[in-house]
C-alpha cells in the first residue's frame, strides 16, 4: 500500500489559519484548536485514502472535494506519479468553493 504525502497549498495553509481565528474570535480558543487540529488530522488521513471523496472534475481536472463535519469543504487533488495529496483549499462555513476554485485557474 502506498502512503501519500499531503500537502498543504498557501491558500489551505491561510484558510486553516482563518478558521481558527473566526472560531477562537466566537467560541474560544480551545474549541478553534481543537476543531482545527481534527480537522488537520482529516486531511492528513488522506495519506492512506487518497481516492476518498467526490471527483469534481467539472471545476477542475483531478479535483476532488470531502465534507469534514458538515461545516467544510476540504479540495484535493491526488498526483499518484509523485504519491502526494494536495491539499488546494478548506472551505468552511458554506464559502463558494466551486466558483473560487474555477476562478483561480489552479494557482493556489
Amino acid at each position: 500500500m502506498t502512503v501519500y504525502a499531503v500537502v498543504f497549498t498557501p491558500r489551505a495553509e491561510r484558510q486553516l489559519d482563518d478558521i481558527y481565528a473566526y472560531i477562537a474570535e466566537h467560541g474560544g480558543e480551545a474549541r478553534a484548536e481543537g476543531f482545527v487540529g481534527r480537522l488537520i488530522a482529516d486531511c492528513n488521513a488522506l495519506s492512506m485514502f487518497p481516492e476518498i471523496g467526490s471527483r469534481r472534475d467539472d471545476i477542475r481536472p483531478g479535483l476532488r472535494t470531502k465534507g469534514y463535519a458538515r461545516r467544510a469543504t476540504i479540495a484535493f487533488s491526488v498526483d499518484v506519479a509523485a504519491s502526494q495529496v494536495v491539499i488546494h483549499g478548506v472551505f468552511y462555513g458554506g464559502q463558494d468553493f466551486e466558483r473560487q476554485l474555477r476562478d483561480d485557474d489552479g494557482a493556489d
